[in-house]
């Protein structure tokens, strides 16, 4: 769902301030992803092998749809022989290290690996009735053992180029302790089975949601990217918050919250939108620290807002077994609460610092953005289809794809109109601009899109296929209600140290591990844990997700923030930190769905009760925020930042008594603000 460099140079449109902004060439914002971003570290391929390459990831992407809308093989089958394919373009496209890649090559032993690897699962492919009418018997046949084996290593080889190491070190802990459980019972035989063959393994809930609903939905943010509507979101964002105070900032928690939700990476977003909102940022003002830690926090919350989250919402409905709008209702307000905090903070920030916003000639029209809303029409197709349950998601998102196609081919409509409106000199006719002989969206934007597209499946994929196994070895060995012992056993009575534990495993497990296959990893270790303890299972997941989203942003793995701070040109460890105050309500509202899930609407829930938790989480935030910034109406003392972010926390957690308290304590801190702000002036 990324925007491709070599295809997009330009990165976000024209955003204002962005012809002037020290943004610096796409050849650095490329390296800064190459570096923090390990899907952006690929091959370089040109001329006639390029072709050739990017062909094949287009049939790839081709294949997914068909088989995602249309085939109806039975279930190893069409597993074994996605990931087959996955293995085949992964390794044509990610080397072995990072840094300089050779132009048009690969080593020897990167294509012994690609056919080996290919080979094993699509010899699943071809044997899938065979594996099944042999059960156990195939651990008595070591070719079965060894293609299995061979599979495995060499998608978690692929996951450690494209994916990184932190969720192959989880992995590896996992599958040493299933060896270890198991060799007395049938040994690597039986782990090769159960992990392979089976269906608690590689090819489990995971990568099966993965094949079956978010292929597409990756598809579709590819297309949706070159209709155009990251720059209309960067524009809105800069008509609605430009012209306020430290108007920049406001505008890159807007624009990365928009653009965040489609793109499903929180590095790569930051990174996208950072290099012109981050600039834009120190210019007006900020700290280089506080500019990059504002675009990572905003960015990565791009993950929990609905309604894609990142592709996540979809994975979350099928573990869960709800319909998917019943997630993305949930996750509203938790998600305005989150961008909210973010957004005060940086008001504060700017009021502190005395910045000034961008002036009103510099921002975008209203009424032409107005105009240009149509750009929104697959995205509102898409919503709608999905959450009026006319049509499958999958089917759902192949008609946004065509709605896409159709938008793009509008725009260059549009486009042609109004130059000619203008008296502008035009090379071509209506029909032929239209299709995109003047610029803009064309038949070659249909082929990038899809390869772009193909290509961001593969570190989904091999993500979900390693989550798969850490799930089937906690499955394999009942590792998971041990866990679950263990933590519980821990706490004793106390939830709230059960809680603590749970955010600890969920950060740790979620360092450097893209959005879908985090999810897939906490709703299998942790979710468990909390549902054992009474917690509702919509509730528990949530709780899951968000910590295990956060891990972009705290330190020590805070990938999102390093990738920030490369960009500002300012301290990784002191962005981080930022970042992780900034996105503090990530850290409290985790709790809330575990004490009161009211604020996920679950259980008996009124309107006015919910508007009651709206209007005093809001001004919860609005205390928390102060009180983390140490500026309200002038400077805070020590004594009354205590007292605002003692009192936000009450007023965040839904419940009359805590919101009285919560009221008193910040009613108090602003008293003193405004006494003492008196007494200063006279």
């Amino acid at each position: 769902m990324k925007r491709d460099p070599d295809k997009d140079p330009k990165i976000i449109g024209s955003a204002p301030g962005a012809a002037d902004a020290d943004v610096g060439s796409a050849a650095e914002v490329d390296a800064i992803m190459r570096k923090f971003d390990r899907e952006s570290n690929t091959r370089v391929w040109e001329g006639v092998p390029r072709i050739i390459v990017n062909s094949l990831t287009v049939l790839f992407a081709l294949f997914c749809i068909y088989v995602t809308l249309f085939a109806n093989f039975m279930e190893q089958i069409r597993l074994s022989s996605f990931l087959g394919l996955v293995v085949l373009i992964g390794f044509l496209t990610y080397p072995a290290k990072k840094g300089k890649v050779r132009v048009n090559y690969m080593p020897w032993y990167d294509i012994v690996l690609m056919v080996l690897g290919a080979a094993a699962f699509l010899f699943y492919t071809f044997n899938a009735q065979t594996v099944v009418k042999l059960n156990m018997r195939i651990t008595k046949d070591m070719f079965y053992i060894v293609t299995g084996a061979i599979g495995m290593l060499v998608l978690a080889e692929l996951c450690r180029r494209s994916v990184g190491l932190p969720i192959l070190c989880v992995a590896g802990v996992f599958m040493i302790y299933t060896l270890v459980t198991l060799w007395n019972k049938g040994g690597i035989p039986l782990v090769v089975y159960k992990l392979f063959y089976g269906d608690s393994g590689v090819l489990s809930t995971p990568i099966n949601v993965c094949s079956k609903y978010i292929v597409v939905f990756i598809i579709f943010g590819a297309f949706l990217e070159r209709t155009g509507i990251s720059d209309f979101f960067i524009s809105l964002a800069n008509s609605l918050c430009g012209r306020f105070a430290g108007g920049p900032a406001k505008v890159a928690v807007v624009s990365s919250a928009l653009c965040g939700m489609v793109s499903g990476s929180s590095v790569g977003n930051t990174v996208t939108t950072g290099s012109v909102t981050i600039p834009m940022m120190k210019k007006t003002g900020y700290r280089a620290e506080f500019a990059g830690a504002v675009e990572a926090s905003a960015s990565t919350g791009g993950q929990i807002m609905p309604p894609i989250m990142g592709a996540a919402a979809f994975l979350m409905a099928e573990y869960v077994g709800v319909p998917y709008s019943n997630i993305i209702v949930r996750a509203i307000l938790p998600a305005v609460l989150y961008f909210l905090g973010i957004f005060i903070a940086v008001h504060l920030e700017a009021k502190k610092l005395g910045l000034k916003g961008i002036p009103k000639e510099m921002l975008p029209r209203m009424r032409q953005l107005i105009k240009d809303s149509y750009l929104l029409l697959p995205l509102i197709i898409l919503i709608y289809l999905v959450c009026s349950n006319t049509k499958t998601m999958q089917f759902s998102a192949a008609i946004a794809i065509l709605a896409a196609i159709a938008v793009g081919f509008i725009n260059n409509l549009l486009r042609y109109l109004r130059a000619k409106k203008s008296g502008e000199q035009l090379k071509h006719g209506v029909v032929a601009a239209t299709f995109g002989a003047d610029g803009g969206f064309s038949a070659k934007s249909i082929f990038d899109s899809l390869e772009v597209g193909g290509r961001g499946v593969i570190t989904v994929a091999v993500a979900c296929g390693i989550a798969g196994v850490i799930a089937g070895c906690l499955t394999v060995t009942g590792l998971a209600s041990k866990l679950i012992n263990i933590i519980v056993g821990i706490s004793g009575s106390s939830s709230l140290l059960a809680l603590v534990l749970t955010m600890l495993c969920c950060i740790v497990l979620g360092m450097g591990v893209p959005t879908t296959a985090n999810y897939c990893i906490m709703a299998s270790t942790c979710a468990p844990i909390l549902i054992k303890m009474g917690i509702p299972t919509i509730a528990a997941h949530f709780f899951v997700f968000y910590f295990g989203i956060v891990a972009d942003i705290t330190p020590p793995v805070a990938l999102a923030a390093y990738a920030g701070s490369a960009i500002a040109k300012g301290n990784p460890m002191k962005t981080g930190i930022t970042a992780t105050r900034l996105a503090i309500a990530a850290f409290i509202i985790p709790f809330v769905f575990a004490y009161s899930p009211s604020i996920l609407f679950v259980g008996d829930v009124v309107w006015y009760d919910v508007i009651l938790i709206a209007l005093t989480a809001t001004i919860g935030m609005v205390g928390v925020a102060a009180g983390l910034s140490g500026y309200l109406v002038r400077p805070m003392n020590v004594v009354e930042r205590v007292l605002t972010i003692a009192g936000g926390m009450c007023l965040i957690v839904p419940g009359t008594l805590t919101d009285v308290i919560g009221l008193a304590l910040i009613a108090l801190g602003v008293v003193l603000q405004l006494i003492l702000g008196k007494k200063k002036t006279a």
